[in-house]
């Protein structure tokens, strides 16, 4: 038997009469942490990839910390990523984005007020999502305004009146510690603009309505009353003329800009009629003068009038010793 013949174990004798293993093992494990296999350098680096052939796995290849090391030997600047390339996502929850849908299609006429909203089994097969989050959804449009139920629990599109989102945007400029100046500023232009609309835009029946208004305003004074009741009662008075005033400019934009200022006048007013008496026949005069430029279609005279109603009306409120810089909301 020669030097190379087998042996029962698997081994063979080499030419030194020394044996090795002739059994292969089919995988070896690289262990990235060894810095000599995972940097292999050299003749070391060529029977690793010797090694590895005979396996056949693929050659090693330097790492990124090897790439990083190589290109700082070389002088060659490593530039880290800019930390604003990316920003980071913001995903709008599924509630959300079904309530944005069915609003879209209200608003551009897909869905006109009088018709059913789809059911929530379907409306959840539509968007591909579970009934929960749909249910949430049309809380959302429900709470806007634009569906109402009716009929059991069925839902139908509606259109908000123009005087419905006031409150709530009332309640905003309260939140935003709005005060008495910046409502005085807004109103002093908007509510001469909205006379001015309605000289040469009233209608026969705006008149009358106007018209009526001022008869029991008057008629109320003439009773000589100094009841909270009568003052609360005049305050509505008050705020009516100008509503009606903006109605009659039929410009929809302008009535929905001054109804929420318009709601936050009542308590001013109301101090105002209780510490000064007389602001009741200067507004009853006042209100009589516009009048009359509306039914004559005096546009000119008819702002005039209305502004200096809401100069003497600023006027008023300073006589009962607060400060028009006091927000809204803490108004005494």
């Amino acid at each position: 038997m020669g030097p190379w013949a087998p042996r029962g174990n698997g081994a063979r004798r080499g030419i030194n009469g020394k044996t090795r293993s002739t059994r292969t093992r089919p995988f070896f494990k690289i262990r990235l942490s060894d810095k000599r296999i995972a940097q292999p350098d050299g003749r070391r680096r060529h029977r690793l990839n010797a090694s590895i052939r005979a396996s056949g796995l693929p050659e090693a290849t330097p790492t990124a910390g090897s790439s990083a090391s190589a290109a700082r030997a070389s002088g060659v600047p490593v530039t880290a990523p800019d930390p604003t390339l990316f920003r980071r996502l913001r995903l709008e929850p599924a509630y959300k984005a079904v309530s944005s849908e069915i609003e879209r299609s209200i608003l551009s006429g897909k869905l006109t007020p009088g018709m059913p909203l789809p059911t929530e089994q379907s409306l959840a097969e539509r968007f591909g999502v579970h009934r929960s989050t749909v249910r949430e959804a049309i809380r959302q449009v429900e709470q806007e305004g634009l569906v109402q139920r009716r009929e059991g629990r069925r839902l139908f599109v509606t259109l908000p009146g123009l005087y419905d989102l006031a409150p709530r945007a009332a309640r905003l400029l309260l939140l935003q510690q709005t005060t008495f100046q910046e409502l005085w500023e807004v109103a002093v232009t908007l509510e001469p603009l909205a006379a001015r609309l309605a000289a040469v835009s009233a209608e026969p029946g705006d008149i009358d309505e106007l018209a009526h208004n001022t008869e029991v305003t008057a008629a109320l004074q003439a009773n000589g009353s100094a009841s909270m009741d009568e003052n609360m009662r005049l305050v509505e008075l008050d705020v009516e003329f100008h509503a009606l005033v903006g109605r009659a400019s039929h410009n929809r934009a302008l009535m929905l800009a001054r109804e929420p200022i318009s709601l936050l006048y009542n308590p001013i007013m109301l101090q105002i009629h209780l510490h000064l008496p007389q602001s009741k026949a200067r507004n009853l005069a006042a209100h009589r003068a516009i009048l009359d430029a509306l039914k004559r279609g005096d546009a000119a005279a008819a702002g005039e009038w209305t502004r200096k109603h809401m100069v003497d009306f600023k006027k008023g409120f300073e006589m009962t010793g607060q400060d028009m810089r006091t927000p809204i909301s803490k108004a005494q």
